[in-house]
């Protein structure tokens, strides 16, 4: 449609463009999440042979006469192809996950900051077991403006990471805060540790699904966590970001309008 014909629009003629346009979004939105929720549960089957089978096999190669190098190398084999598809059913979780967020029902209302890291901290507390965790928390009043169930969630996934990303930190130092903005209008939590921290450079991808600035042989996970963040922040008209340094940390702040 050119300019020209925009201009002529009557206000009746734009409402009804509009709401087209928004049933066409609606229509594409589902379809997305029809198809990841497919994905998710159909590839599942599949994945439970391979897993299930592939001691099977093992068994098999032995009974078979197999030994010394050759049944070392098959066995190798075998193990690879089962921790490949254990991780193709975690990036499906991930997938799934990331569905559930997109069409949960978004329930705002205000949350107790301090109730909503206790039951984060509650979440995350096996990851912390016997580790040295020196925990910040600021201001413990603060309170945030949105979906409950889905902050808690986010939260978790700050936390989560943090405590994954300090090896060998004694404390790992997790500071957890929440700011207003100047003219009151919204709100930013961070969440800043003393970890390993990521090259700056890299950030761009960081919130990617399936991205990952490590090696998985380093840490753990298949980069659907601080996915999981931004859709959690995007659902709510916010934005999330990160800031770090190699070996120095890592500040992953989200901010929310209203």
């Amino acid at each position: 449609m050119t300019p020209e014909r925009r201009a002529d629009l009557t206000l009746e003629q734009a409402q009804a463009l509009l709401l087209a346009r928004e049933s066409e979004l609606a229509e594409l939105r589902t379809a997305h999440e029809d198809f990841l929720r497919a994905v998710s549960h159909d590839l599942r089957a599949p994945l439970r042979h391979i897993t299930s089978y592939g001691p099977l096999v093992a068994e098999l190669l032995q009974d078979c006469g197999l030994q010394g190098e050759e049944l070392q190398e098959a066995q190798g084999f075998l193990a690879t192809m089962d921790q490949s598809a254990r991780r193709m059913g975690r990036m499906l979780d991930g997938l799934l996950a990331l569905s559930r967020i997109a069409r949960a029902p978004l329930q705002r209302q205000p949350v107790a900051f301090a109730e909503l890291v206790a039951q984060a901290q509650a979440a995350v507390a096996p990851l912390a077991r016997g580790r040295a965790v020196a925990w910040q928390i600021a201001p413990a009043a603060a309170v945030l403006h949105g979906d409950p169930a889905l902050l808690r969630q986010l939260l978790t996934e700050l936390l989560g990471n943090a405590l994954k990303f300090t090896p060998g930190r004694a404390p790992a130092r997790i500071a957890i805060g929440v700011e207003r903005s100047a003219d009151g209008t919204g709100a930013t939590l961070s969440v800043q540790d003393n970890g390993v921290g990521f090259d700056a450079a890299q950030a761009a991808g960081l919130f990617g699904v399936f991205q990952r600035l490590h090696r998985e042989t380093e840490f753990e996970g298949v980069g659907a966590g601080l996915a999981a963040v931004r859709a959690i922040a995007r659902r709510h008209g916010g934005e999330a970001q990160a800031t770090a340094a190699l070996g120095a940390g890592c500040t992953v702040r989200v901010r929310f309008p209203g």
